[in-house]
């Protein structure tokens, strides 16, 4: 159980055995600060080891890991982004009796089309065509993030401090985290906001081409991935320049680059509107909740089944974090609703040795940039609640933010005397140590992922996210079909009380050309014309609702 800021048991069994392995680090202090002082300052090496530690960290797991089965339909409609642009193109052809393959998150007409925007899809594409499989484009994203969080934290604090507040980002975003064991995105957004929060600051002092041009390419670039939460780091990006508007010839000097990057993501953006919807200014988004409405998930309405299958506290937690909508009176207190109940989630950005290092930024506020950094974060948490639903990536841009309040509050607690003595430095020497054993501490148990105490600890083991051959279902049902020769149109048959957030027709951008066809089962007559339109395959009925799933001819 966790918590209203998402502590709980396992927190504690991790806190004791981080202490125990980590005690002989903490007396070998005097040898290892001075070389990462000194290697702190070699900027490039910094950044080329921050980039190889998550993605090599992972593969060494790959053994009981392996590449991520995308499960959620949030992944298969990046992964139709990907396809699509692999194939060089926006939107796809419109299917042939496309109420066979009406899924979540796809339109059917006028292309068949994912209705994500390009950014997550461009990086899978990225990875997919040079190394062969999309997961490569999560982990050079994942890759980039970590290094570029180091060279953000460069423009606002000292060169060790930044290094140890890469580090944090290896530990706490890299080889055990959701966005590093998904397709659903989250690196790609932090990674932008890098670009932008690490380039303010150079901006502010020296006005260079170089750091607009990054800027502008971080706005973009989550432009094209976030849309919607782009708006409030544009604000972000306004407050901070508000106190130096008197400034503005200085930098009008470098204006026209990044005006010419940011119009170039619109164009982007517009291009594949007009591909995806057929109009320019359509959000191929907001086109699906045109054709289909907003989803139930969103607006809670009657779903019985998977709703009566949860135990009240469950219920509870699915209905305050996908929010709800009740009278016009009740707006208000829904939004704070949400809002409080959603601060547990922020535990993702945080290790919970470093909830001391928050209390202690809390004092650094009075100065302006902090202040600043506060707000900025504030900002992206009161404009994502009004959304309904909440995933954590939504607030991705602010994860390096996160990492500075962290590491700022490390700092300040390093400077603590006490009766003359240095406590302060001790304590967050402490501190990081903590942090570094709860991740060696469950990075070793993965390693020996079979081992006895492995296996013992695991229901323990919080907020991260790695698979265990997860999910199982579709692992099994991938394996099933491996093992039928020829090509395949499988008809997807469900249960009345099937639970609708259960999706098994996902299809690639060229479906003809695909080996396997996923498509609903509409009835015997129906079905017999949707095989003529795909002649010279095996046909099989799937029924993913039979423990276990049931493939037949």
């Amino acid at each position: 159980m966790s918590g209203f800021l998402g502590f709980g048991a396992a927190d504690l069994l991790v806190l004791f055995f981080s202490a125990t392995l980590l005690g002989g680090a903490f007396a070998a202090r005097r040898w290892i600060e001075p070389r990462a002082r000194t290697f702190a300052q070699k900027t490039v090496w910094c950044m080329l080891l921050l980039a190889l530690l998550p993605v090599a960290l992972r593969l060494l797991l790959l053994p009981h890991h392996p590449v991520p089965t995308p499960d959620i339909y949030d992944e298969f409609g990046h992964l139709l982004v990907a396809d699509t642009l692999r194939h060089f193109r926006l939107a796809n052809p419109p299917l042939p009796r496309p109420e066979f393959f009406e899924t979540f998150f796809v339109l059917q007409q006028p292309t068949y089309s994912s209705i994500y925007p390009i950014g997550q899809g461009l990086a899978l594409a990225i990875g997919w065509t040079l190394f062969g499989l999309p997961w490569a484009g999560v982990l050079l994203a994942t890759a980039a993030f970590c290094a570029l969080c180091y060279w953000m934290l460069r423009a606002w604090t000292s060169p060790g401090w930044a290094l140890a507040g890469g580090l944090l980002a290896v530990a706490e975003f890299g080889p055990l985290n959701q966005w590093m064991n998904s397709y659903w995105g989250g690196a790609l957004p932090a990674m932008a906001g890098c670009l932008v929060f690490g380039a303010l600051p150079r901006l502010r002092q020296n006005a260079r081409t170089r750091d607009a041009v990054l800027l502008a390419v971080g706005l973009g670039l989550h432009w094209l991935t976030r849309p919607y939460e782009s708006l409030f780091l544009f604000l972000a990006v306004a407050l901070y320049f508000a106190p130096y508007w008197r400034e503005w010839r200085r930098f009008a000097k470098v204006a026209p680059e990044a005006a010419l990057i940011l119009l170039t993501a619109g164009a982007i953006t517009f291009f594949h509107n007009k591909a995806v919807t057929g109009s320019w200014t359509a959000l191929p988004e907001k086109l699906s909740q045109d054709q289909y409405g907003v989803p139930a998930a969103l607006t809670f309405q009657s779903n019985p089944v998977p709703v009566r299958e949860l135990t009240p506290q469950q219920a509870l937690d699915y209905r305050m974090q996908l929010g709800f909508r009740g009278s016009r009176g009740e707006t208000l207190r829904s939004y704070l609703e949400r809002l409080e109940y959603r601060v547990r989630y922020y535990r993702f950005f945080f290790f919970p040795p470093l909830y001391l290092a928050l209390a202690a930024f809390l004092f650094t506020l009075r100065k302006d940039r902090h202040g600043w950094v506060a707000l900025a974060c504030l900002l992206f948490a009161l404009g994502v609640n009004f959304f309904p639903a909440f995933q954590l990536h939504y607030v991705a841009a602010v994860t390096c933010l996160f990492v500075l309040m962290s590491v700022a509050g490390l700092e300040a607690l390093s400077t603590l005397v006490v009766r003359g003595q240095p406590a302060g430095a001790d304590t967050a020497r402490l501190l990081l140590l903590l942090c570094a054993g709860q991740f060696v501490l469950w990075y070793g148990l993965h390693v020996a992922d079979r081992s006895a105490l492995s296996l013992a600890l695991r229901p323990y083991e919080t907020w991260d996210n790695i698979n265990h051959g997860n999910p199982e279902r579709r692992i099994y049902v991938d394996q099933q079909l491996a093992q039928i020769p020829g090509r395949l149109l499988v008809l997807v048959r469900y249960s009345p009380l099937h639970p609708f957030q259960d999706e098994w027709v996902y299809n690639g951008a060229n479906v003809a050309d695909s080996r396997i066809v996923w498509a609903r089962d509409l009835g015997p007559e129906a079905d017999r014309q949707l095989e003529a339109l795909y002649p010279g395959r095996n046909v099989l009925l799937f029924e993913p609702d039979a423990r276990p799933p049931r493939i037949t001819p």
